[in-house]
């Protein structure tokens, strides 16, 4: 029988130097698989606790989501004798990693702290390669992504308002961070992880074509509104006004489709009497606002209850839009990716689990510490 716990990284202590959204993420991702994450801030809190969205007492609702299940203490990390207690609860005691965005402090940087604990794991964070001060919405700017999206008719770049290198970086930071814990397992040694925000950009911009396309091609890659690039996407209104996204991947998608919609003897017509083959992916690219008119057409015509059930009942890629209102004031509660939790300063509200399931389980989410919540019980000191 499997272990129904899916707390896989109990015994595992994390003291996460960190603000703002990619360690504190990584922090999370920790966490919530059983790691016991203890937040090291400055006296009086982080920066990032103040950060928006804000709950009408003023509680950050950013700073809770991304601390929820750990532990805090509050320091002088300028004073050395606060630096020294914090650099105690990393070399003594059981195997632990630093997860951090900042250098400042030789002391809480990897060689010194691997010259007293060999087995310390310590993962850094930075902006750019090197050092180099940058942030995800500047990492966006010089990514190419910001001149591709938005409408063709709206020249200037459009930032995606979702930190996605954030959200990469701080995903990437656990990977190595785990890596080097099998490592560890395996040879008693820690190891120094870095990862840069640029690094992370730039790559997933390459892994995904986009920077070969630039270098072998002459294409120029432009805005294409919510068009999918090279495949067949966009949005529709039905006839009672609600927005939706389609999207159609394979041959088989577009037949299934034509099913749905009512529209295959309509573009074996045009198939024909255009000389477009329609099955083949590049194709529906390439001609899609021929495709668009006849679709548009039948989703003006159709209530979104009707196009629903259509499009459900032939396993069409499709979503409506929702708002962040609709979501949180009633989706959520039917999701088990939610639980209710009880947040000083914020009051009850779903709050998300793990999105990682561990034998059919995931841990319940747990409120976010207060300001140095913890500083007697791990440094013995009371504020």
């Amino acid at each position: 029988m499997p272990d129904p716990n899916p707390a896989l990284l109990t015994g595992l202590r994390v003291v996460e130097i960190s603000s703002y959204v990619a360690t504190p993420l990584c922090g999370l991702t920790l966490a919530q698989l059983g790691a016991d994450v203890i937040r090291v801030e400055p006296l009086g809190g982080a920066a990032d606790r103040t950060r928006w969205p804000l709950a009408d007492s003023g509680t950050s609702l950013y700073w809770s989501g991304l601390n929820k299940g750990k532990r805090a203490v509050a320091v002088d990390l300028e004073s050395e004798v606060d630096r020294k207690r914090v650099v105690d609860l990393i070399v003594h005691g059981g195997p632990c990693v630093v997860v951090s965005n900042t250098d400042r402090h030789p002391d809480l940087g990897y060689a010194e702290l691997s010259a007293r604990r060999p087995d310390v794991i310590h993962v850094l964070l930075e902006g750019r390669p090197g050092g180099g001060a940058a942030v995800d919405y500047t990492v966006q700017a010089g990514s190419g992504f910001p001149l591709i999206t938005g409408s063709a008719e709206a020249p200037a770049p459009v930032n995606h308002v979702l930190p996605a290198w954030d959200v990469a970086a701080g995903l990437y930071l656990a990977i190595g961070l785990l890596a080097a814990e099998r490592h560890r397992q395996e040879t008693g040694r820690g190891r120094a992880i870095r990862v840069a925000l640029e690094d992370v950009a730039l790559a997933t911009a390459g892994n995904l074509g986009y920077l070969a396309e630039a270098q072998v091609t002459d294409h120029d890659r432009t805005k294409s509104g919510n068009d999918v690039y090279g495949t067949y996407g966009r949005d529709f209104l039905t006839a009672d006004g609600v927005r939706v996204m389609l999207v159609v991947l394979t041959e088989r998608h577009w037949t299934k489709l034509l099913t749905a919609t009512g529209l295959t003897a309509a573009f074996t017509a045009l198939s024909e009497s255009l000389g477009i083959d329609f099955s083949r992916e590049s194709a529906r690219y390439e001609h899609r606002d021929v495709i668009s008119t006849l679709l548009a057409r039948w989703f003006r015509s159709t209530t979104f209850d009707e196009a629903a059930a259509a499009l459900d009942r032939h396993r069409i890629l499709w979503q409506r839009y929702r708002t962040f209102e609709e979501l949180g004031r009633g989706a959520l509660r039917d999701l088990d990716l939610f639980d209710e939790i009880d947040q000083p300063g914020v009051g009850p509200h779903l709050a998300p689990k793990s999105p990682i399931l561990v034998d059919g389980g995931r841990l319940a989410p747990l409120a976010a510490p207060s300001v140095g919540q913890h500083n007697a019980e791990l440094l013995q000191l009371r504020l």
